[in-house]
């Protein structure tokens, strides 16, 4: 079945052409402060000559007057919503990231606004670029907690059954991204997590060979090219993240989108993976943040550059940011913008209205 707005599935490796190279670059922090939007790389950590920065002023005048009342944001983590705010609302849907996207983007407001919303897309059978999270439709926390009313591997099942089955009972179902991303205004930056490109034979949080990595991309390759086709036509401003090295690798070969790679066990990876692709941010879990009372809670691994690697250090030095996931209180938050991580992917959208009001 083909997208209902007339997407042509690119089965080929991805355009290179000049057209599919100028894609709209991710804004430096200081035009996002002054809009709301969501700042991917802060303004001293120049990305080079070829990051067309140009947009920033058509966009500075967006909610300024929704904002005069509150405080500079220059030094508060940008709250990015983890599938919409999973932890209020039904994830991955068009109701939750409409929800989520609403309210002014200050940590004073009343109603607290994502600065950028954190989306997962897989494939179905008929080749349609989807946002959800898990491999299979119903199999969550194996299948005491079905995902939503359907069975199946998303990616062997048809668009209508995915996009038809609902989520959590919430009476939801599972979008297109298409009609995720027209729901999203344009003023609230979009995540785009490449969760899996349809296929069980992928390499997971690693660091790959120059050989290993040719493979997984010839893998990667068709479903970023739809996913890239389909983002062009909206006017957000992007960051595509991965725990996989062959989806950055083809992101960065056919489009100057910021790229992030996801961290899971191994630091000495995810810094080897984010200077290769010259990545503009890192996302860790919560919990490789030293200094932190979380510190090497639950992920740790030995000989995985723990110990000699300071990432939150290192990664400033080096010019990124770095978002740490997934947050669901306020204490987490409170000590992690302590810490001057720059943002927080969080379940959650008040993790921050108490530390930001004392």
């Amino acid at each position: 079945m083909s997208d209902t707005n007339g997407d042509e599935r690119r089965t080929g490796h991805p355009d290179t052409s000049g057209s599919a190279l100028r894609r709209r670059s991710f804004i430096a922090a200081a035009g996002a402060t002054a809009t709301g939007m969501v700042g991917a790389a802060s303004a001293d950590r120049g990305r080079g000559p070829d990051r067309d920065r140009s947009t920033g002023a058509d966009n500075r005048g967006r909610n300024r007057s929704c904002e005069r009342e509150f405080a500079d944001r220059a030094d508060e983590p940008e709250l990015i919503a983890h599938r919409g705010f999973a932890g209020l609302y039904p994830e991955n849907t068009v109701g939750a990231v409409e929800a989520a996207a609403r309210g002014i983007q200050s940590p004073y407001a009343p109603s607290r606004g994502a600065d950028m919303i954190e989306i997962d897309v897989v494939p179905t059978a008929d080749g349609d670029v989807v946002v959800f999270h898990d491999d299979r439709l119903a199999e969550r926390d194996d299948g005491e907690r079905g995902l939503t009313d359907t069975e199946g591997v998303v990616w062997k099942t048809d668009t209508e059954t995915v996009t038809s089955a609902e989520v959590l009972e919430s009476g939801e179902t599972v979008p297109r991204l298409r009609e995720t991303l027209a729901t999203i205004p344009s003023h609230v930056g979009v995540n785009v997590e490449l969760k899996n490109p349809g296929s069980f034979d992928v390499r997971f949080a690693e660091s790959l060979s120059s050989e290993e990595l040719a493979t997984q991309k010839e893998i990667w390759q068709p479903f970023v090219a739809d996913v890239l086709a389909i983002v062009d036509d909206f006017d957000h401003e992007y960051l595509f993240s991965s725990f996989y090295e062959a989806a950055l690798a083809t992101t960065r070969e056919a489009s100057d989108y910021p790229v992030a790679p996801l961290l899971w066990d191994s630091v000495e990876a995810g810094v080897e993976v984010a200077r290769r692709y010259e990545a503009e941010a890192v996302h860790p879990p919560y919990d490789m943040i030293r200094g932190t009372p979380f510190y090497a809670d639950q992920h740790y691994a030995a000989d995985a550059g723990w110990d000699e690697i300071d990432l939150l250090a290192v990664a400033h030095k080096e010019g990124r940011d770095v978002n740490v996931f997934t947050l669901e209180t306020w204490y987490q938050a409170s000590q992690l913008a302590a810490a001057s991580v720059d943002g927080l992917i969080s379940d959650y959208a008040d993790v921050r209205r108490f530390g930001a009001t004392n």
